[in-house]
């Protein structure tokens, strides 16, 4: 199972990214589904999660500005963030669950990416 994140990069506060983590398997087979992101010094925080029944999940500090879905006929999680502020500069990741949950802590998924760099300034 491959998980390949894109679509990061260098944006503007108040800017706009979509980012995409394309899957080696079909997204309507994960149980659960998430993004998460890691800054220099701090640990991997849960952005979101989305669960096969549609079910999404935010952390607080997305405040109504990000939104997870998924393209099942690609194949593709996605997350289109909007009003970027500095404190969102990280590394984002995609991650994959067996479990139906809704959890943001990295524990309880087991599958990753690799990762994608944001970087708002």
């Amino acid at each position: 199972v491959q998980l390949v994140e894109s679509g990061g990069g260098s944006v503007q506060s108040g800017g706009s990214l979509r980012l995409s983590c394309a899957a080696s398997r079909y997204t309507s087979q994960y149980f659960c589904m998430a993004w998460f992101r890691q800054s220099p010094g701090k640990g991997r925080e849960g952005v979101a999660t989305i669960r096969a029944d549609g079910r999404t999940t935010y952390a607080d500090f997305v405040n109504g500005r990000f939104t997870i879905s998924k393209d099942n006929a690609e194949n593709a999680l996605l997350l289109q963030m909007r009003n970027l502020n500095s404190e969102d500069t990280a590394k984002y990741y995609c991650a994959a669950s067996p479990l139906f949950t809704s959890s943001l802590l990295s524990d309880a998924f087991t599958m990753w990416g690799q990762g994608t760099q944001v970087t708002v300034s």
